[in-house]
């Protein structure tokens, strides 16, 4: 395998998710050929140099993409518009801890295990990624800050891998990221009602307090 051969096979990749997060921030549902398509290579480049985490991530963005196609083609507003959602405190520290605990462990597996280069870092923003995908295909807006935390710190990591590419490609994501933050705070403030679907909670009642409003939002596209 050439360099030549690892640079196309990384500049394709970078192309193809550029585009599919682009989508995302639109709230489009055709980001997911793109996504899933990125997904996939990304985990071949990874493979080639040696960032094991980053590869196993890549199997797990792909059962949360399908995770995702579900809930955003089921959380749709009555004009069709993909629902934005926002996450509770008890949320936020939940899906914290439970990144922590994924760091730690697969940190001291990849360092005493494997040759993995930065087994800590990468563990870290593995798991940072994970929060941030998962967040993402619930559609809550906060998902756009933890991508501008841990696409930044990626920047890092590339560069110092020498994956310019890459590293250039995070860059541009954190760009996107805050586009995402803002195209997702202005439809979360104009959004309409979701869809009513048969099983599904009652409207809250006249006069009920917008925390309530939110969550029956919610709760139709679970």
């Amino acid at each position: 395998m050439t360099f030549a051969g690892m640079s196309s096979l990384e500049i394709i990749a970078v192309i193809v998710t550029i585009i599919g997060v682009w989508l995302m921030t639109a709230r489009s549902l055709w980001n997911y050929p793109f996504s899933f398509l990125s997904v996939a290579l990304y985990a071949i480049f990874f493979y080639r140099i040696k960032l094991y985490a980053d590869m196993g991530l890549q199997c797990i963005f792909a059962c949360t993409l399908l995770y995702g196609l579900w809930q955003w083609t089921h959380g749709r507003s009555a004009s069709g518009e993909v629902v934005v959602a926002r996450i509770q405190a008890r949320g936020v520290a939940m899906s914290l801890a439970a990144a922590l605990v994924v760091a730690l462990g697969l940190g001291t597996f990849l360092y005493k295990k494997t040759d993995a280069s930065f087994p800590w870092a990468d563990s870290l923003l593995l798991a940072g990624s994970l929060v941030g995908s998962l967040w993402g295909a619930r559609r809550y807006l906060e998902n756009w800050w933890v991508w501008i935390v841990v696409d930044t710190l990626y920047v890092g990591l590339y560069l110092a891998k020498h994956a310019y590419p890459t590293a250039a490609l995070y860059a541009a994501f954190v760009v996107l990221a805050v586009l995402g933050w803002r195209r997702w705070q202005t439809a979360y403030a104009a959004q309409d009602r979701p869809l009513e679907r048969p099983g599904s909670r009652p409207d809250p009642a006249p006069g009920a307090s917008p925390a309530a409003n939110l969550s029956s939002l919610d709760s139709v596209a679970k």
